[in-house]
This record gives structure tokens, C-alpha cells and sequence, in this order.
């Protein structure tokens, strides 16, 4: 996504920023007087106004480079906070207010704590999302180690892959093992209505989410077009059962932005099937067949 594309997106935060250092500008004057040239302290000037100046590249870099949602929405009001801070130190540098006049106070002493603080919650939600990607990545370890035939789209493993996995973990009948089947809902018509471009993205960063939210034993491969096949080793019914409503409620709670910026809605149906006695392709067959029952398991 381009830059001007991406920014599009924040194009609220940009406008709601940019109101209110104007608000401030005309505080300013509508209150004081201008200082003459011999009254400017060049230094003050030079470090407040770079500071209001790092401020706004922080927040550009920020939304240039994350998608919406609660972190980057703490970050950037953080850093707007500190920039309306330093902003306001900056006028007082070209504008003499009132002795009477304590807003100003106010904007420059209470605003810089409470960036600081949701600059804090924000790093830390940053930092508690990073680890959750690494933990997913660790996760595909086990696929491109032994450089098995990739999907070229996700990339995640393939059915071979699948089935070769399965039939290790059915090797193991002390353990329990469980198979759900994902199917996004209506990808036909999302794709007629998103385009090639949109629609394969759709699925690389739906498998994004679905990784987000599995454990570290569990294994995603791509079973074929919008369908992916999640392995939970060691797991019953229940706790299957679970896991797939979490991996349900993950996905439709996504919000998939398309080129324009639009929402576009996420749905997935599942099918469970939990092993018994069987090898790896009836167990996908049970699964697939799960995905059109009104039970789902099997």
C-alpha cells in the first residue's frame, strides 16, 4: 500500500490534529501580543519547535506504518498530546500572554504527563503485540525448516503437508488430536466484489490472524482456495471446540480494509472432527464434511 493510501486511512487523526494546533494558534493571538524580534530567544525557539517538529514525524511514520486499532490509536494521541504540549511552548516564545491567563499553563503542564502516558500504554500494547508475532513466527518454524512445498499466496503449507502431519500425530494414540476445517463465508462474491488484488490479500492476512491466535503446537495449513485446515494436537472435543469459536470470533472481529480504505466484513465457517480410529484423510473428510452440519463436530 502506498503511502498517501495508507495515511488515507488516518485521514480523522491527521484532521483532528491538525484543528486543533490552529485552535491553539488563534488562542494565542486572540489573548496576547505579538513579541518584538529582540524579545525572541532563538534557542528556545530552535529546541521547542524541533521537538513539536519530531513530534509530527513520529506520528507519520507511526500511521504510515500500522494498520488502525487500539495501539496505534494510543501512540498517536500520545504523541498528538506531546506535540499540542510543545506546540504551545512554542507560542509562548512568539506570543505574550497575560499574567491572568493560566489555560496556557494548563496545555503546556498537564498535557506533556498525559502524553507521556498513553505514549506508555501504547509502547507497552506495541511491545505485547510484538511478542504475539514472534511466538506466531516461531510457529511456522516447523514448516519452512524442512522447506516443504509452500502455497504461494499465504505462504502456509499445503494439504500434502497436511496429511503427512496428521498421519504423524495419529501415530500417537495416547494422545487426543482434533481437525478443524476454516471456510471464509461468501469468498466468491468477495472476490467479485474486491478484485484479484483484494481478495488474495484478504486471505494472506485473514491466515495472519488465524496464526495470531493459535497455540504453539498447533499447525495452519492452506487446504485449498479459501479454506485452511488447522491441526490441534493433544486436544479434545472441548478444548476444540473452544479454540475454534476463538479462532470464529478472531476473524469477525477483523476489519479488512480494501485499497479504498473500506471495511470489508470477515466471516468464517468451521468444521471440527476429533480423531478416532481412522487415518489422515477420512479424519479430513469427517472435517470438510463438518463444515455444512448444523453440529460442526463430529
Amino acid at each position: 500500500m502506498h503511502v498517501k493510501q495508507r495515511l488515507s486511512l488516518h485521514r480523522g487523526s491527521l484532521i483532528a490534529l491538525l484543528v486543533m494546533a490552529n485552535l491553539v494558534v488563534l488562542a494565542n493571538l486572540a489573548s496576547g501580543d505579538l513579541k518584538t524580534v529582540s524579545e525572541l530567544v532563538w534557542l528556545d525557539i530552535a529546541g521547542e519547535g524541533g521537538a513539536a517538529l519530531l513530534a509530527l514525524l513520529w506520528i507519520g511514520l507511526i500511521l504510515n506504518s500500522r494498520p488502525t486499532g487500539r495501539v496505534t490509536r494510543l501512540l498517536v494521541t500520545g504523541l498528538s498530546t506531546l506535540f499540542l504540549a510543545y506546540w504551545q511552548d512554542l507560542m509562548d516564545e512568539f506570543i505574550q500572554l497575560p499574567s491572568a491567563v493560566m489555560w496556557d499553563h494548563w496545555l503546556e503542564s498537564g498535557a506533556m504527563p498525559l502524553g507521556m502516558l498513553l505514549l506508555t500504554l501504547g509502547i507497552y500494547h506495541w511491545h505485547r503485540e510484538q511478542q504475539a508475532i514472534s511466538a506466531q513466527l516461531q510457529k511456522r518454524e516447523r514448516v519452512f525448516r524442512e522447506h516443504r512445498s509452500l502455497d504461494g499466496l499465504t505462504p502456509l503449507s499445503g494439504p500434502r503437508y497436511l496429511r503427512e502431519q496428521l498421519a504423524m500425530e495419529l501415530l500417537k494414540q495416547d494422545q487426543p488430536l482434533s481437525l478443524v476445517m476454516l471456510d471464509l463465508h461468501c469468498f466468491d462474491h468477495s472476490r467479485r466484489l474486491l478484485g484479484p488484488h483484494d481478495s488474495d490479500r484478504l486471505l494472506r492476512e485473514v491466515a495472519e490472524v488465524l496464526l495470531l491466535n493459535l497455540r504453539q503446537q498447533d499447525l495452519l495449513c492452506r487446504y485449498a482456495g479459501d479454506r485452511f485446515a488447522v491441526v490441534l494436537p493433544r486436544t479434545g472435543r472441548q478444548e476444540a471446540e473452544s479454540l475454534t469459536r476463538e479462532l470464529e470470533q478472531a476473524v469477525r472481529h477483523f476489519a479488512f480494509k480494501t485499497q479504498r480504505g473500506i471495511t470489508h466484513p470477515v466471516a468464517i465457517m468451521a468444521g471440527l472432527a476429533v480423531a478416532h480410529d481412522e487415518d489422515a484423510d477420512s479424519l479430513i473428510e469427517r472435517a470438510n464434511r463438518n463444515l455444512h452440519s448444523p453440529s460442526r463436530v463430529a
